[in-house]
């Protein structure tokens, strides 16, 4: 994944000597002028960035930020910060744009806030309207994100799961947009957890990050395998159940329908829920392990598009105290 690079302190809007630092494959922000629009249009394209900044207004260097954009999921993240005295530090800086405040729960940025005009947050953000790019918040990634394929100390996830009552399994979703949407829903219902089998898009991905409009930040992220998966099945005694469309079956495994009834038959047991895209379905090893479950539906469709499905899957599997 290629990590977003930025020099984002409000001093940075002075103008000092510079220095050019290169960056491979990163999104680097030039932030640079005493307001001249020449200036703060400068925004350099991945791959060969090209940042000016004096060495003191610098990140480390590699270190992985990225950008959440939009004032809503920003203010729910701070205030999940908040709320479980975690350290409010995941944010390194807000652009606003000319004229706004911090204010409203962004008090305690306001020495780290980067004011600009309209058409360099269109910029940053990639996005056409004003509107929903009122304010872009540079997060460090959250440290509940694991990837077990790094060097990590692979049984160190099983504690980033704090109570894995239900966690959600994702099984090759490519689409930003289906995964982001999954997360946010998992996080709504209360689920403990998203797990990321091979075959997924990025988690931080910039359309993934868009629709989980800061859930990302919420929940615990884990990047896994199969093996790395029945680690935590075995740990904490998880059932383990897939979404499969009902009148897709071989006839090589039963297929039970959603409903209440099904439901409360795992009111009180660990539960893990996988999910395949809609295109490639259930992977072998998830048809092997799982017991499969299927929305009931009518007339002759063959499928519901995965963020459709999971959210019902979700609402009905979720926490018994939650009901």
């Amino acid at each position: 994944m290629a990590a977003v690079m930025c020099s984002p302190f409000a001093a940075a809007a002075r103008r000092a000597p510079s220095q050019r630092r290169r960056r491979e494959g990163a999104a680097v922000f030039v932030w640079w002028g005493e307001g001249g629009e020449e200036d703060n249009e400068r925004v350099e394209p991945a791959g060969e960035a090209l940042c000016e900044a004096p060495p003191q207004l610098l990140l480390p260097p590699l270190l992985p930020v990225l950008l959440l954009v939009g004032l809503t999921p920003i203010l729910e993240i701070l205030r999940f910060w908040k709320l479980k005295d975690r350290e409010s530090s995941i944010v390194d800086c807000l652009f606003l744009l000319d004229g706004g405040e911090a204010s409203g729960g962004l008090d305690d940025y306001s020495n780290s806030v980067v004011y600009t005009n309209p058409t360099v947050m269109k910029k940053l953000s990639g996005m056409q309207s004003v509107d929903s790019t009122e304010a872009i918040a540079v997060m460090k990634m959250p440290k509940s994100f694991y990837d077990l394929e790094s060097d990590r100390e692979e049984m160190a996830f099983l504690s980033s799961f704090n109570s894995p009552y239900r966690i959600l399994v994702l099984d090759g979703i490519q689409d930003p947009g289906n995964l982001g949407t999954l997360i946010r829903t998992a996080c709504a219902f209360n689920w403990d957890g998203i797990y990321l089998l091979p075959g997924c898009c990025d988690p931080f991905n910039e359309k993934a990050l868009r629709a989980a409009r800061g859930a990302s930040f919420q929940l615990p992220i884990v990047s896994g395998n199969w093996s790395h998966l029945m680690t935590l099945k075995t740990e904490f005694d998880m059932k383990m159940l897939a979404g499969h469309p009902e009148n897709n079956d071989d006839g090589s495994k039963s297929i039970s329908l959603l409903s209440q009834e099904l439901a409360d038959t795992f009111a009180g047991k660990p539960l893990c829920l996988v999910l395949g895209s809609e295109g490639n379905g259930l992977s072998k090893e998830t048809l092997e392990n799982c017991d499969l479950v299927s929305i009931p539906m009518e007339g002759m469709f063959e499928s519901l598009n995965v963020s459709v499905a999971g959210g019902i899957f979700l609402f009905m599997l979720r926490p018994v105290h939650e009901r």
